[in-house]
């Protein structure tokens, strides 16, 4: 059996993504293999918010080198553009290191930037972004869903009225003339089989109420540890609008621990739903297994055939 060269392990909020990350490390280096992590989580990115993000339990981890993790201040502006420049370096730099690479995230594009060359629309002028984000706090997310349906209904259709971050962007690319109807009977790209390196991808997924049961008491770890006072520190010291978009952030700012609950239970639904259609992926259920070695050497088997 001849192992790709990349693994990536995806999967919704609180699923348990870095405790398998570290088995499968463990199994790796019990075959000769050197390890090594690469983020796939938009909001890691940034320094200042690693308790909101789940950064910290990655930074934590003596067993498992983590990479873009806490590496971006909170005041810088990204991308998935900038990211995938980023995470292109780390994976071919391990590679040429003799290194496997494990790409490990819950966010889909990121996912796909990571593992993939994707053809990327143009950012829009800041103040294009600004003046819609503005209209959406005065207006609400279904006022902007609004004007989209008039706009280019069939964009509309893919898109639901409460996704505040998909209707901003949709709209702006619609302002400034980048918006493209696709062609019809045209598939709707998820994913794309045409990876940089062979790659094995696996998804993880686990009972919907389990799920649930993790998603609360991470959420409330998270207060516990200081979360929120972490949200206002970085709000006084000038978080950059994308930074502002990790889960919690706002709710958190405003006081509201009941919409922070509500948004991530939403989120993870959306996760769930996009890995599902991934072509190619193996889904892991790890409510199946309480061994979380024998799931980390199933997911490393390739590397470890012949060991």
């Amino acid at each position: 059996m001849t192992a790709p060269a990349v693994l990536a392990i995806f999967g919704p909020t609180a699923v348990g993504k870095t405790a398998v990350a570290v088995a499968v490390a463990r199994a790796l280096r019990s075959a000769g293999h050197d390890p090594v992590a690469i983020s796939a989580d938009a909001m890691q990115l940034y320094r200042g918010i690693e308790t909101l993000t789940g950064a910290r339990d990655a930074l934590e981890q003596d067993e498992l080198e983590h990479r873009l993790v806490a590496v971006l201040p909170l005041t810088e502006e990204t991308s998935a553009g900038r990211y995938a420049r980023l995470a292109h370096a780390e994976i071919d730099a391990a590679l040429a290191a003799g290194r496997v690479p494990l790409v490990v995230g819950g966010t889909g594009l990121y996912l796909r930037a990571a593992l993939t060359t994707l053809a990327l629309r143009p950012p829009a002028p800041p103040a294009v972004r600004a003046a819609l984000e503005e209209e959406l706090e005065r207006e609400g997310p279904e006022h902007l869903h609004a004007r989209l349906t008039a706009a280019a209904p069939w964009a509309a259709e893919r898109i639901a009225p409460s996704d505040r971050s998909r209707l901003v962007r949709t709209l702006e690319l619609h302002e400034i003339g980048a918006l493209e109807r696709p062609e019809d009977g045209a598939p709707n790209h998820l994913w794309t089989d045409d990876v940089r390196h062979p790659t094995r991808l696996v998804g993880l997924v686990r009972d919907r109420d389990a799920l649930r049961t993790r998603i609360d008491a991470r959420i409330d770890a998270m207060l516990a540890a200081g979360a929120a006072d972490e949200v206002r520190a970085a709000a006084a010291a000038g978080a950059a609008s994308t930074a502002r978009k990790a889960h919690g952030f706002e709710p958190l700012l405003a006081g509201d621990e009941d919409r922070m609950r509500r948004d991530t239970k939403r989120y993870v639904k959306r996760q769930l739903t996009w890995m599902r259609k991934l072509p190619g992926a193996e889904l892991v259920d790890l409510d199946a297994s309480s061994d979380v070695d024998a799931v980390a050497r199933t997911i490393a088997a390739p590397w470890l055939a012949g060991r």
